[in-house]
């Protein structure tokens, strides 16, 4: 019966969200790849009788995390297939360059004939959902299948939280079903006990996104990157990352008043969302700047790129400080996925978007690695524990508006001190987070089968 209630929901809000999805599939190209695979549950059918371990990753940031787990499990347990689905198009894109040697598919929609079918093609043993995402009807189909399911790196914001309380009745059932639920902080495990996670199955073992985090800014990633943007020494580099509609903006306007008291000031924005590129690239335009794109530099063309070839021709007469035969003037734009990470190691400062867009934040640990000046904005619910260690042990800094975002750039471009403590400050908290990954991969070698040499010394 609540299966069918889903189903039913899922359809009402398909046939109203349709008209919406068509026009973006049209115009962005959005939803369109493996929408059939999704629709029907056609994942690639597996032919192996080993044990398998389905990974379920549903955006980019949530495919990056999987890399350690993947990994450590593929070292202790080579037994074990392991396949991986993610939603996103940008998603399967990353999981493409990150797990080639996997089987990798579009995760299918939650109506019970698909996800029946999708479970019964790959016959996993164990199932893990990444952070949270708990679809109702695959999470049953995956049970009666006979099939474990874990969360893993399980986190709930206060609004996620304050939302499936009020349909608990509907969740509890549900989360009763999960056999085990690895979550990031304390905090975490009382909220998904109180909408209906078993006690017995929760258990803390930090977030996966601390290890792994690069610290050293000379790994060759960076340096490439360093070379190929041709900044110097002296110069001083902002990287606004993972920003969303208007923040480019609003660091563009901090960026115009303090560039003539800066003139070494690098800036280099790197939009969350791909198909936002091309508009972040005008905006620049429109703005009088010149821009560059990541997208057409190449080791090969450094020499000629930075001058004319790669820059985006502006519509404004280039003034003194955004000729485009000036690559000083120039902001560079990051239009390639899978390389943020990289790119915050170029960092002087950091900030971290989505926090003046109204998605909750965007994670805040990498640039926090290697030691940058963090600065967010005010709305930081879904890494609100975060936050809440870089703040106290004066790691980052908050801001609450678009003018104290530009004050508080301006304070540490000329506080060399500054933002050095800062920043030591940062790396020191995520270098004492480690050991996540660890305690994860514990947890899914318990739930899946015995090795066959242990099966066979047993009997």
């Amino acid at each position: 019966m609540v299966t069918f209630l889903f189903d039913v929901l899922y359809l009402l809000t398909l046939v109203f969200a349709s008209p919406w999805l068509c026009y973006k599939a049209v115009t962005s190209g959005k939803y369109r790849a493996g929408w059939i695979q999704k629709l029907l549950g056609l994942t690639p059918l597996r032919t192996g009788d080993g044990p398998c371990l389905w990974f379920h990753a549903v955006s980019v940031g949530e495919v990056l995390l999987l890399r350690r787990v993947v990994a450590e499990l593929g070292r202790q347990r080579p037994d074990v297939e392991m396949v991986i689905s993610t939603t996103t198009n940008t998603g399967m894109e990353v999981a493409v360059k990150e797990f080639g040697q996997h089987t990798l598919f579009y995760f299918p929609f939650d109506f019970t004939w698909a996800v029946r079918r999708a479970i019964a093609r790959v016959r996993p043993d164990v199932v893990v959902l990444a952070e949270l995402e708990l679809w109702p009807n695959f999470i049953a189909a995956a049970k009666r299948f006979g099939a474990r399911v874990a969360v893993i790196n399980g986190r709930i914001s206060p609004r996620s939280h304050r939302g499936y309380r009020r349909v608990r009745f509907l969740f509890r059932s549900l989360l009763r079903r999960l056999d085990t639920v690895a979550v990031q902080t304390p905090q975490y495990a009382d909220r998904f006990i109180d909408i209906g996670a078993r006690p017995d199955c929760v258990t803390i073992t930090g977030s996966v996104k601390y290890d792994g985090v690069e610290t050293d800014r000379t790994n060759a990633a960076t340096a490439r990157l360093r070379d190929l943007f041709r900044l110097g020494p002296d110069e001083l580099v902002w990287v606004a990352g993972s920003t969303s509609e208007p923040e480019e903006e609003l660091v563009l306007d901090a960026y115009e008043r303090l560039h003539a008291k800066h003139p070494a000031l690098r800036l280099i924005l790197v939009p969350r969302h791909k198909e936002r590129f091309d508009d972040v690239a005008r905006l620049v335009q429109d703005r009088g700047h010149s821009v560059v794109r990541r997208s057409r530099l190449d080791q090969s063309q450094q020499n000629s790129v930075l001058g004319t070839r790669s820059a985006v021709p502006s519509t404004h007469q280039p003034g003194p400080q955004s000729s485009i035969l000036n690559p000083q003037s120039s902001i560079f734009l990051v239009d390639t996925l899978g390389e943020l990470s990289a790119v915050w190691g170029l960092a002087d400062i950091a900030f971290v978007g989505g926090s003046f867009a109204p998605r909750g934040g965007q994670n805040m640990i990498e640039p926090a690695g290697y030691g940058a000046a963090v600065v967010f904005g005010p709305g930081v619910w879904n890494f609100q524990d975060t936050v809440d260690h870089l703040l106290a042990c004066g790691g980052a800094v908050q801001v609450a508006t678009p003018d104290e975002l530009t004050t508080t750039i301006g304070r540490l471009l000329g506080d060399a001190a500054g933002r050095a403590e800062l920043g030591a400050a940062a790396r020191r908290f995520v270098q004492g987070q480690h050991g996540a990954t660890a305690r994860t991969v514990e947890l899914l070698d318990r739930l899946l089968p015995a090795p066959a040499h242990n099966v066979t010394q047993a009997a």
